[in-house]
């Protein structure tokens, strides 16, 4: 059976913060590992080996988690970047040289790029890189790491990302060509999902509190909102962590303080951040920042619409399938608007397009593309 290597810097561990980071990446190896015999090697912690059938997680020790949280621009950060380097790079050769696969799938550009080029410099064996967004604009912008990027971009076999504006940047960075891979995970959908006809509506916001998620920008429309708005709202959720935390609960707690019904949570497993979601009659997408977000794919799956502000695909998403409510801008004023339009409507009407938009972020589909895309495993 052909045997690919996942490299990855995100792969759920248990701890907080890491369901949410590569949840989806989990899945995509348990549907691969249907196909052909699938290894993940992820950065963590610590040191360990698991099996599961045909799926085998094995972890290397890196000195910091999350490595996102590594700063290229902090001396500080630079001991630890050059150890994850080669932590990477060794645990990545000691399983080519202990069965070289046939292929090995990098998430994301960077550190796994790297990472899986060494390994083909060395053995000869095949790579991809999926990218995202954090990868080409954010790494992207830093001139001598654009470079690097050019490099390792050029030289895989086949280039992949999560967004359609994205792959176009990642061919302007590489002039290679990058093909559309949506990030999806399997999450549970009832045939006999039911939303609301008329207010008051649920709404909830699942994710990271960073600057890009707009989690701020969410805060100050609610804020925003009139006492006539509150009394279309049932209830406001809002999960997730990160380094807006201080901001998040100071606002929280001025809203709660006016009676608003805002209440607020850590980070969610996916069983409980499909509990959310089933939960509520709108997701919350804020995004000033933003390719397709995993949660875009997750609340179509089950049936809950979105009011999103125009990140990164969302227009085109929009055009095509009339998914919930669309800002006009990237801007509190205009994301005040969309919670006021979505309150107004009938958020029922929203499952057509939703079911529509479902088929085209199916996990199984985006796994025989892939394999189809690198010619192992045969169509399926």
């Amino acid at each position: 059976m052909p045997h690919v290597v996942l490299v990855t810097s995100s792969y759920p561990d248990g701890t907080p913060g890491s369901e949410a980071a590569g949840s989806f990446v989990a899945d995509f190896a348990r549907e691969l590992s249907t196909k052909v015999r699938v290894t993940i090697l992820a950065a963590s912690a610590a040191n360990s080996v698991t099996a599961d059938g045909a799926l085998m997680v094995r972890r290397f020790a890196v000195p910091r988690i999350p490595l996102s949280l590594l700063n290229p621009f902090n001396p500080l950060d630079w001991l630890a970047i050059v150890r994850t380097l080669r932590s990477g790079k060794t645990a990545l050769r000691l399983v080519a040289a202990d069965d070289c696969p046939d292929h090995v799938l990098a998430l994301w550009a960077l550190p796994s790029g790297y990472w899986a080029e060494s390994i083909n410099k060395q053995y000869g064996v095949p790579f991809s890189i999926w990218a995202l967004g954090s990868d080409i604009w954010g790494l992207g912008k830093i001139p001598l790491v654009r470079s690097i990027l050019r490099n390792i971009l050029g030289r895989a076999t086949h280039r992949f990302a999560d967004g359609l504006k994205l792959a176009t940047d990642v061919e302007s960075i590489c002039h290679k060509p990058c093909d559309f891979l949506p990030s999806t995970r399997q999450m549970p959908r009832s045939n006999s999902r039911t939303l609301p006809t008329e207010p008051p509506y649920k709404l909830a916001f699942l994710g990271r509190w960073h600057v890009n998620k707009g989690i701020d920008l969410l805060l100050d429309a609610l804020s925003q909102l009139s006492c006539s708005d509150w009394q279309n709202i049932s209830e406001v959720r809002i999960f997730g962590g990160g380094p807006l935390s201080d901001q998040v609960l100071r606002s929280t707690q001025e809203l709660r303080e006016r009676g608003r019904p805002v209440s607020l949570g850590g980070y969610l497993d996916k069983p409980d951040a499909a509990n959310l979601i089933q939960w509520a009659d709108y997701l919350l997408l804020p995004s000033r920042i933003e390719s397709i977000p995993v949660i875009f794919s997750d609340a179509m799956q089950m049936g809950t619409p979105l009011i999103a502000t125009p990140a990164g695909d969302l227009p085109r998403l929009f055009k095509k399938f009339r998914f919930g409510i669309l800002a006009s801008e990237i801007s509190t004023s205009a994301y005040v608007g969309a919670i006021r339009s979505a309150l107004s409507q009938n958020a029922s009407l929203f499952l057509t397009s939703i079911d529509a938009a479902t088929a085209e972020f199916n996990l199984q589909a985006i796994t025989r593309d892939f394999l189809e895309t690198i010619n192992i495993g045969g169509k399926t």
